[in-house]
């Protein structure tokens, strides 16, 4: 795994100090829990509302199954890419894959009668619920996902 801290954006017990970070992994779940489990040490230290931390947990994990899985097809000769940056008022994560990409809109809505058995849809539509933004750039290969955090931890 190869992780790099912004210079200027170090890590910081201040709460108002802005954290960033940038992975890239193989494509390889371990990999992906242990940033998951970095991430969520931050929110943790920031005493992120819980939440927005059970929020941002769940979407993050669909997102790099999402890359790992259907984008890089769980090749390990392929590499996801994670960026993040933790403010005090939002958390935004990318993450992107090499896979040939895909159109969200294609997707079938998993609530839909005809779909409820099938398996594909779900980690979309609980990323979509959980974030306050989530966008597609590149050709569905990277995911952009923004949550508005709440002040204080509850």
């Amino acid at each position: 795994m190869t992780l790099t801290l912004s210079p200027t954006l170090s890590p910081s017990r201040d709460a108002c100090a802005s954290v960033a970070a940038d992975y890239t992994i193989p494509s390889d779940l371990a990999e992906a829990r242990a940033i998951q489990h970095q991430i969520e040490q931050l929110l943790h230290e920031r005493q992120t509302h819980e939440h927005d931390l059970f929020g941002i947990k769940l979407a993050l994990e669909e997102g790099l199954i999402n890359a790992i899985k259907h984008g890089n097809q769980m090749d390990r000769n392929k590499k996801v890419r994670v960026s993040f940056r933790l403010a005090a008022d939002y958390f935004e994560v990318q993450i992107g894959d090499e896979g040939p990409g895909f159109d969200p809109e294609d997707v079938p809505d998993p609530t839909a009668v005809e779909n409820l058995e099938r398996p594909c849809g779900r980690g979309l539509m609980l990323m979509r619920h959980y974030m306050s933004e989530v966008y597609y750039e590149a050709r569905g290969t990277l995911v952009v996902m923004r949550k508005a955090l709440r002040p204080g931890k509850k």
